[in-house]
């Protein structure tokens, strides 16, 4: 059983977490609900998958975060002609020393995006899994572990585009949010035009107005402190009843597995710290339901030739599933 932190750490987690979301913020415009889920994941100590076009703040939305707690991002653009040790890095011959020496791939960094990984062929993909998983990597049987916090951000363009190859389910599972970004609202867009174009010059990515909040140490803190955070019988229970519903639901041929659950549990704790709470409700399990389950289940190809997506059957069964009275 996990120790409860002392009140007095939950209220330093909490400021700290604001202070966070209030830096990303500077730099995106609109997008709320986005860098939430982006939170979400990294005081979960979670991976991101993020579906949307080119050119809606993806890479500006990680650099910000990188910046708020002084770690390292590193860009890796998935291509077809990727090769796995592009990603993780390999061994190189050095004639002087007569030896093999490591050379380190981009993987070793605090922040990796993964940007349009269904780009690139399966065994590209398949060199983040180990990173992912075990948070090292093997090059020529040693393995090496890479910096903590770690996180992956993986783009990824709709499916539906040309030169794309789907993600297995394996890869998918380890993710444990999939975000979808949608264009801005009106009123967002002529806000972003004009911060993009006062008086700078092309296209550069600015995060100068992001400050540092913390050290990558303290993040890891945070990390511990939502794994903490208690959670009652009868959420376990609502968590659990979501995701063995998705096994049998009708227009669902494949539904999420046990890791769903676990994943549900771990970003319903990051949610409630992010809502100033040291309690997790089912409110929150609700909330971050979709952005858990949408990657992990498989609709029937009727329901997707009458135009039904993931969200909307999801959305009916989380308001079939009742939650536990408070």
């Amino acid at each position: 059983m996990s120790q409860v932190p002392a009140p007095e750490h939950i209220e330093k987690a909490i400021d700290l977490v604001q202070q966070m979301r209030t830096e990303v913020a500077r730099a995106m415009v609109g997008q709320t609900e986005i860098i939430d889920q982006v939170l979400v994941a990294l005081l979960a100590a979670g991976h991101v998958l993020i579906e949307g076009v080119p050119g809606l703040g993806k890479t500006l939305l990680v650099q910000a975060l990188a910046k708020t707690f002084d770690g390292k991002f590193t860009r890796i653009q998935f291509t077809p002609d990727l090769m796995p040790s592009d990603v993780t890095g390999h061994a190189l011959y050095d004639m002087k020393t007569e030896e093999f020496r490591i050379r380190r791939g981009p993987v070793f960094t605090h922040l990796l995006l993964a940007d349009e990984i269904n780009r690139a062929p399966a065994k590209s993909q398949a060199a983040l899994l180990e990173v992912m998983q075990e948070q090292q990597v093997t090059i020529e049987g040693r393995a090496f572990p890479v910096p903590q916090p770690f996180m992956t951000l993986a783009t990824q363009n709709p499916v539906e585009q040309e030169g794309t190859y789907p993600l297995p389910e394996a890869q998918l599972d380890r993710f444990l949010l999939k975000i979808r970004i949608e264009y801005p609202n009106l009123s967002e867009e002529i806000r972003l035009v004009q911060q993009v174009t006062s008086s700078k010059v092309g296209q550069q990515l600015d995060v100068s107005e992001v400050n540092n909040v913390v050290k990558p140490e303290v993040v890891q803190n945070l990390q511990r402190i939502v794994a903490s955070l208690q959670v009652e019988e009868a959420v376990y229970d609502y968590a659990v009843r979501i995701v063995s519903s998705t096994r049998n639901w009708p227009g669902i041929s494949l539904g999420a597995g046990p890791r769903g659950s676990i994943a549900l549990i771990r970003a319903a704790r990051a949610v409630a710290l992010l809502a100033k709470r040291d309690f997790v409700l089912p409110d929150d399990v609700k909330s971050i339901a979709l952005a858990t389950l949408r990657h992990r289940i498989a609709l029937a190809p009727e329901m997707e030739i009458e135009g039904h997506d993931s969200d909307s059957v999801l959305r009916d069964l989380l308001n079939k599933v009742e939650a536990p009275r408070q």
